[in-house]
């Protein structure tokens, strides 16, 4: 027992804890792992254990997990410490049918999913973080951090984030990083998972939407999917069409930023982010 991990040590209480007969390991993310567990060998259902030491953004979006009450979102069971006992979602991703050419039908399930994460509950969310907040690696670069071709890019980008701020807005209580491949199949339908945790403008919900599934980059950086993408919010949601595309652009910026710091390449952010300005320059 002395030699145990952080990971078996924690593990072990949660099995006793919850009276679980039998865990698989099935993911390891750089702030937690994940098992898939079994309740008296008839029903599945997932452990996330949260590594030492890490960030408060995790908490905050176990925190925001537990308030949606399996509204949209996976069902938290319980928590105890850093580990949550959830539902457990065996199918695949929303990234799939946009593989198998059927975008249209995820930008469908993605409406229902934030309609459901928005939809007002009867007790005020837990702690999260101001939208506004979150953009402090947009606001706080430099142009001169950008490719020399790409600063025009990012000076237009930050003023649109800017102008987004300046006018009031609702706030409700976000996701923040709802996109494909963050909603999973299940026997309940599409259900949405690791949210970030922020306070904002609902509209900032569908922006990084636009720059998703991963590793599809042209999908992405087609104005025809943008439009597409942009009319479904609208219509589907009720956002107002210019701010969708305000906040995609963005987001685009704010995710170069983020790559950026990381030493990351940003040649998608690169590929999209024009076509979402000229997109919201004409909306």
């Amino acid at each position: 027992m002395m030699n145990q991990s952080p990971a078996e040590t924690a593990l072990s209480r949660a099995m006793i804890r919850w009276s679980l007969t039998r865990s698989t390991p099935v993911a390891e993310t750089a702030t937690s792992w994940v098992f898939k567990v079994e309740q008296n060998g008839r029903n599945f259902a997932a452990l996330k254990i949260l590594k030492p030491d890490i960030g408060e953004d995790e908490k905050r979006g176990a925190a925001l997990m537990n308030w949606y009450g399996g509204n949209g979102a996976a069902a938290i069971f319980d928590t105890h410490g850093d580990t949550t006992f959830m539902e457990w979602l065996d199918g695949g991703t929303l990234a799939e049918p946009v593989r198998a050419g059927r975008d249209a039908e995820s930008t469908i399930a993605l409406c229902t999913i934030i309609g459901q994460l928005h939809r007002p509950r009867d007790t005020p969310p837990p702690q999260l973080i101001p939208l506004r907040e979150s953009f402090s690696a947009l606001f706080e670069a430099e142009a001169r951090d950008w490719p020399h071709t790409a600063r025009d890019l990012y000076a237009r980008a930050t003023g649109v984030a800017l102008k987004l701020f300046d006018k009031p807005s609702a706030q409700v209580a976000l996701h923040g990083d709802l996109h494909h491949d963050n909603v999973l199949s299940s026997s309940r339908g599409w259900l949405a998972i690791d949210p970030k945790g922020l306070l904002g403008d609902p509209t900032y919900e569908v922006a990084n939407i636009f720059r998703n599934p991963v590793g599809m980059p042209k999908l992405a950086a087609d104005p025809r999917r943008i439009a597409e993408l942009a009319d479904a919010f609208s219509t589907r949601l009720g956002f107002n069409k210019k701010r969708i595309l305000g906040f995609a652009a963005a987001h685009s910026a704010l995710s170069a930023c983020w790559d950026m710091a990381a030493d990351k390449p940003i040649t998608m952010d690169l590929a999209v982010l024009p076509h979402l300005l000229s997109a919201y320059d004409q909306a």
